[in-house]
């Protein structure tokens, strides 16, 4: 059993290589067109070669991936029945044309040979419509299928298949995510088809406007050049904070960053993000996620430096960490509500911490009861949590006397730190202070968030009264001596 697949060229039977003229007609097998809206095919009727065509189906199917599933399986059927059949399809056999795709994969699994035989794609024409030499860089989408993350805006790109109207919409729409309105395009129709053939430029916004578009219709996207127009590519604006880090020319700020000086930015980007949803600000959201964005991009970008990991690595790991915690989503399993998704989520993420809790020895060792305190919080509420995990244990102090007894201690050892200037231990023992003081905090049943947020508020409350004291008198603040302003402290307080 055996399908003979041949292209028709991209315009009449002048484009027609010689060899599928031939197989038509010498051939002695049934010939199926998969449409015999093309203009090589009133030549064919001419020389009286018999064929079928699958028009019939373009009207019963909405979407074209179910249209050349049943394509490919009618022509196993008749391969089936007949033994050989000859397959005509517009262009080349192996260039932008589905139906020998799907067939080539259903074709084996049914014991059917399939031979692809030659074809004039409508590649050569266009490029010579449009000046352009392939080897520059030229992507080729399906209209049809046509998807935002397949879209480079610094190629030269072309979309085919853009049979109507309605496609050429809603290859607009997704155009327009990436490239501005105002963008101009291509749009080229029965190139290669002598009296017929079609090429005007618009702006991509009226790009469903023309009447020129038909089942010849491909639209050539010509890469951007200014800054605005790169600019949507998020990888454009990885480049951006890669020339920002260049050794040579770049910013000695952005240079001088690593990855523990930008902590304080990634969770002062975070805090100023939920500020913009509470203020429910559009604007100022997406304002505020670009700039959290960037301090993804720094420290990717970094790590890459470092030989760590790239920026496409985090994208890799995110994704298939999204794939592999929505089983109801990407598997079998279903949720019926936000309760049942988290749940698995939960459950896929317990399983994680499993699997990466065995040795290298291939023995499984217990999970540490840290091991899902969530460590992307701020300090405060993660010291807190930690110390509320040992406590359940009865790692924990008798009694609060004995907390403040620590605090004392652990003051002693900063004054000692600061006595003998050592930058290190001060560190150290700063942090000790801290993570006591939360623990202070936690035996009085007061949350150190809010107990530090309400000291932040009646701080501001008061210097703001201080800041009016000082506007009254006339005077400037480099006029007040440290006590004078003291005393306006002390007058706030009251």
């Amino acid at each position: 059993m055996l399908i003979e697949v041949v292209g028709l060229g991209p315009g009449d039977e002048s484009t027609m290589p010689l060899s599928t003229w031939k197989t038509l007609q010498e051939s002695r097998s049934p010939i199926i067109l998969r449409t015999k809206i093309h203009p090589s095919v009133p030549a064919l009727t001419e020389a009286g070669i018999s064929f079928t065509t699958f028009d019939h189906l373009y009207e019963q199917h909405g979407d074209f991936e179910t249209l050349y599933e049943q394509m490919a399986e009618e022509l196993l059927r008749l391969a089936t029945q007949h033994k050989k059949v000859i397959y005509a399809v517009p262009g080349h056999p192996r260039v932008a044309e589905q139906s020998v795709e799907l067939l080539l994969k259903k074709a084996t699994a049914c014991g059917v040979e399939v031979h692809v035989g030659a074809g004039q794609s409508f590649l050569d024409p266009l490029c010579t419509a449009i000046g352009l030499d392939p080897i520059a860089g030229l992507l080729l989408l399906d209209g049809t299928q046509l998807h935002i993350t397949e879209l480079q805006p610094g190629v030269h790109t072309l979309i085919a298949q853009v049979y109507s109207p309605a496609v050429a919409s809603d290859v607009k729409l997704t155009l327009m995510e990436v490239y501005p309105d105002e963008h101009e395009v291509t749009v080229l129709s029965a190139v290669g088809v002598a009296g017929e053939e079609s090429v005007t430029s618009v702006p991509l916004y009226e790009l469903d406007r023309l009447t020129e578009i038909h089942h010849l219709t491909t639209v050539y996207v010509p890469p951007v050049q200014n800054l605005s127009e790169k600019a949507r590519h998020p990888l454009y604006l990885a480049d951006i904070v890669a020339r920002l880090r260049h050794p040579l020319d770049g910013c000695p700020w952005d240079l001088a960053q690593t990855h523990e000086t930008l902590i304080p930015y990634a969770t002062e980007e975070a805090y100023e993000v939920a500020q913009a949803v509470l203020e429910d600000d559009p604007a100022h959201l997406q304002e505020e996620l670009g700039d959290l964005l960037l301090q993804v991009l720094l420290h990717a970008q970094i790590a890459a430096e470092n030989g760590d990991f790239t920026l496409q690595d985090v994208f890799f790991g995110l994704a298939e960490k999204l794939v592999r915690r929505h089983p109801h989503v990407f598997g079998q399993q279903s949720a019926s509500n936000a309760e049942e998704a988290e749940a698995m989520w939960k459950s896929a993420k317990a399983e994680e911490k499993q699997r990466d809790s065995l040795s290298l020895e291939g023995n499984e060792t217990p999970l540490s009861r840290m091991s899902d305190v969530q460590t992307g919080q701020d300090a405060l509420n993660y010291a807190f949590d930690v110390q509320k995990r040992a406590a359940k244990v009865g790692f924990e102090w008798n009694c609060i006397e004995d907390v403040l007894e620590k605090l004392r201690e652990e003051i002693i050892e900063f004054e000692e730190a600061l006595n003998q200037n050592d930058s290190k231990a001060l560190t150290e023992e700063l942090g000790d202070l801290f993570f006591t003081l939360v623990n202070l905090s936690r035996w009085l049943k007061m949350h150190p968030e809010m107990v530090l947020r309400k000291a932040v508020i009646k701080f501001v409350r008061r210097f703001e009264r201080v800041e009016q004291a000082v506007h009254e008198s006339g005077r400037t603040w480099q006029e007040y001596r440290l006590d004078e302003l003291d005393q306006l402290w002390q007058n706030a307080k009251l």
